[in-house]
């Protein structure tokens, strides 16, 4: 960036900045933001250095530019946080404020080569001892807002969910890297909720939960939004406990998601759909192809007893038995994998439950290839009442409708390659089992 030709680009060292990586420099962000504003808008400049800040509030028609060698590192003191009421988890209430953080703005952009450190040890700590007032900071979200632009960062110890666009539109995120410990508690990657035209492409995601997670509220969300039109491509996602996932807050509905063109590694899950009764929600047209999966747990999950969260012990959740069909009824449908290779998978090939009274529904597979691995470790493969751990289990399919397996082989299994229960439509185009 030639910064000295741009009168529109806002440098934090003239606003008093200092890169010791000891002083606060969150009056510098203020100001450089606030001249930026009054003119207009423009990029606020982050050179090579360390700069110690507490959380940024961005505007609209501002850059936030990190310039290679330039680390961000957020404060641990709590105090630095405002307490804001936002989205948490799928339901409003008062949350700390984010570390970049906006509201009601257009044309926001976080972009450049350098890295942004959450220094999260010091919110797991007190979360896992369960002595913070109202729930961690996400690294970054947008709320309520338009053509939001996250590209060529790095991010590393995020408090909690590190990228968080909350019923925002045209949101791109590209070539961003995420490292987060693989210990580190609720640290998802990429969450957008609730959101229109979001386009996730070449990232590289390594987090302790899940790498990339579509949402839309829960059944106690003040906002029943939709998340839709929705492609995530050339990505990489590691660690993870699940690669791209659905749910389990997906009461607004989900709807128009491509999935192509990515690697999974290591994550205890490749594709996972998750949801129960009383959320409520449709999952529907959803495109899945051309994935690599390695070391992959489970590579294919969806069911709609997931037990996680409050009220998730409750007898409506577990309950194999059909009960009536209404607007709190989670419905999946119309989704299609297709050109997916996963090696050394260890629990099952896949595993699908749905609900009695609506079973998954419009389903096909067609050239799929998972092999088990030789020393496959036991795993659950969802997180669901009555499910013990299983190993090289083949495909388990429960309660579904209109389902096609069309040159699907599954290698190393032991039992049956498909096991089918309670399903109508079932139908297997040269399918082979090794």
């Amino acid at each position: 960036m030639n910064k000295g030709s741009l009168s529109t680009v806002y440098d934090i060292t003239s606003f008093g900045a200092l890169s010791d990586g000891k002083t606060s420099c969150s009056k510098a962000f203020r100001q450089a933001i606030a001249a930026a504003v009054q003119n207009g808008g423009g990029t606020v400049y982050v050179p090579a250095g360390t700069y110690q800040t507490g959380p940024i509030q961005m505007e609209s028609n501002i850059t936030l530019f990190l310039d290679a060698g330039a680390r961000l590192i957020f404060s641990t003191i709590k105090e630095d946080y405002p307490v804001i009421t936002s989205r948490w988890e799928g339901a409003e209430g008062l949350t700390y404020m984010p570390m970049i953080y906006g509201k009601n703005v257009e044309n926001v952009s976080i972009t450049g080569y350098g890295t942004l450190d959450g220094q999260g040890e010091a919110w797991w700590k007190p979360f896992r001892e369960r002595t913070l007032d109202h729930p961690r900071p996400r690294f970054v979200s947008f709320e309520d807002s338009s053509r939001v632009l996250i590209e060529g960062i790095h991010l590393i110890n995020s408090p909690s969910w590190t990228l968080n666009p909350v019923r925002c539109s045209n949101v791109t995120i590209d070539k961003v890297t995420i490292n987060n410990p693989p210990d580190s508690p609720n640290t998802d990657g990429i969450n957008p909720d609730s959101c229109k035209n979001v386009h996730i492409s070449n990232c590289h995601v390594d987090v302790g939960d899940d790498c990339i997670t579509i949402k839309s509220g829960t059944e106690r969300s003040t906002y029943k939004v939709s998340c839709e039109n929705i492609t995530v491509t050339n990505c990489t996602l590691v660690h993870g406990h699940g690669g791209v996932v659905i749910g389990s807050e997906m009461s607004g509905g989900v709807r128009n998601v491509v999935i192509s063109n990515c690697v999974f590694e290591g994550t205890d899950r490749g594709i996972r759909l998750k949801t129960r009764r009383g959320r409520g929600g449709i999952v529907e047209d959803l495109r899945i192809n051309n994935l690599v999966m390695k070391d992959v747990m489970c590579p294919i999950v969806m069911h709609q007893y997931y037990f996680c969260g409050e009220g998730g012990k409750e007898q409506i959740v577990w309950d194999k038995a059909p009960y009536p069909i209404t607007e709190a009824t989670p419905v999946f449908r119309s989704i299609h994998f297709s050109n997916i290779t996963a090696k050394n998978a260890h629990a099952a090939a896949a595993f699908i439950y749905g609900l009695s009274e609506m079973p998954i529904e419009d389903l096909s597979f067609d050239h799929i290839s998972i092999s088990m691995a030789e020393d496959a470790i036991p795993g659950i493969p969802a997180m669901m009442n009555g499910v013990d751990p299983v190993v090289k289990m083949g495909f388990f399919c429960c309660n579904v409708k209109d389902v096609s397996f069309s040159h699907v082989t599954i290698k190393g299994h032991e039992g049956a390659a498909f096991q089918v229960k309670n399903s109508k439509k079932v139908v297997f185009i040269s399918c082979t089992e090794e």
